[in-house]
């Protein structure tokens, strides 16, 4: 029997012959990452009594929490972290570079068989790009700093296989809250997802980057799309040529195989407060909005913007919304300004505010009060996720939230187009 994508990488990052379900491997990682956690993670490592990070130069530490910071204590940390960072010699981006995970794949640092840590759970966007990424916890990122090796448990698989020619303004967000509606919030639970077939394989790398940053809202341990030439253009762009593929044998075994035929799948919407609480945009049309939010690291990169951008038109924000509007990283903001589609966000009225996770955590950006409702293109909507706990967030693509911008009411964005 072959192996699957999981087992072979986890064996060979273990420096073992084979790997199989439910086995407890020692493994080192290609990239550790953290962000403004990593204030936090150092008082843990601190505890361990070591003055050094064992190889600094398997690490990097991005701001995009609270960026800028939004009172002392954030200010602290982020002082802390830059004095530490700079003492051990690890890699770092400052506030403003972007999203952590935007900017791990912007600077070629995911990349094809490579196995990816970090401290945080949407550490699974890197299998977009062939790498096995998984999020853990701050105990065990001080761990790593000490060691460079990590214990892992190998996951079973489940492979989505996904076919069909997606309709219009129907995009990769619609594709995944549809999935997690069917299968669950923990639906993959501790599992790896392969995400496959003809659609899959006709995605970009924007699009597959949605796919796995949502696995981890099926609980999924990490997503994984093979990697092909999609994926060797777009590292070639970023001058990154170093790395070995690995694949899935044919005949691997798989815990689960589902199939998916999408040529009829509407707009999704997630419903408050749970990312599986997912239902046809039909459905749920009508429901006043009070905030947009169009950006984050599931849907803050330039197809997004462009898509928001042709379903809004010539159309104003609508009176009494607010639309936040962050671009994914400084580069995409950088581009996103040379196209004019900032411009024509904030003339129609919208906040384009900087890179960063600002309102999708409710830290300092984009609070909600009570009993307001908001459209985000993010990637959870728990309850007071964004602010108040009285307040609703839904989930979708960003066709979707343009269409609630200018309307000031969730709404099928293909009544807009045509």
């Amino acid at each position: 029997m072959g192996k699957t994508f999981a087992e072979k990488i986890l064996a060979r990052k273990a420096e073992l012959r084979e790997a199989v379900p439910g086995q407890i491997v020692e493994a080192t990682p290609d990239l550790g990452m953290s962000h403004d956690n990593t204030a936090a993670i150092k008082k843990i490592f601190g505890k361990l009594g070591l003055a050094r990070v064992r190889e600094p130069e398997r690490f990097v530490v991005i701001l995009d929490h609270v960026v800028p910071a939004a009172q002392v204590q954030y200010a602290e940390n982020h002082k802390e972290i830059r004095e530490f960072v700079r003492a051990q010699g690890i890699r770092f981006y400052d506030v403003g570079r972007g999203v952590c995970h935007q900017v791990v794949v912007e600077e070629g640092l995911a990349r094809p068989g490579w196995l990816i840590l970090g401290a945080d759970s949407h550490t699974t966007t890197y299998g977009a790009l062939g790498a096995f990424s998984a999020g853990i916890g701050r105990s065990e990122m001080a761990a790593l700093w000490a060691t460079s090796k990590l214990w892992l448990k190998v996951p079973t698989t489940i492979r989505i296989e996904l076919s069909g020619t997606l309709p219009e303004l129907v995009v990769a967000k619609d594709v995944i809250l549809h999935l997690i509606g069917k299968l669950g919030a923990d639906g993959a639970l501790y599992r790896s997802v392969e995400f496959a077939g003809p659609l899959v394989e006709g995605m970009s790398i924007s699009e597959r980057l949605v796919l796995c940053n949502m696995a981890a809202e099926m609980g999924a341990k990490n997503g994984y799309v093979a990697p092909d030439e999609t994926t060797f253009s777009y590292l070639r762009e970023r001058g990154v040529t170093d790395y070995e593929p690995i694949y899935p044998d044919p005949d691997a075994d798989y815990e689960e195989v589902y199939r998916f035929d999408l040529s009829d799948l509407p707009p999704q919407v997630a419903c408050p407060h749970t990312v599986d609480n997912v239902v046809p945009v039909s459905e749920v049309e009508g429901i006043k909005v009070d905030q947009v939010v169009l950006g984050t690291c599931t849907n803050g990169r330039l197809e997004d913007l462009r898509l928001a951008a042709e379903v809004m038109g010539e159309r104003p924000v609508a009176e009494g919304v607010r639309m936040l509007v962050l671009p994914a990283s400084r580069e995409v903001w950088v581009e996103a300004a040379k196209e004019g589609l900032l411009e024509r966000f904030a003339a129609a009225g919208a906040l384009v505010l900087n890179p960063g996770c600002g309102p999708c955590l409710g830290a300092h950006e984009g609070v909600l009060a009570p009993g307001e409702a908001c459209v985000s293109t993010s990637n959870r909507n728990f309850k007071g996720r964004m602010g108040s706990p009285e307040a609703e967030v839904y989930l979708a693509s960003p066709a979707v939230a343009a269409a609630a911008a200018v309307t000031g009411k969730i709404t099928d964005p293909r009544k807009l187009i045509g």
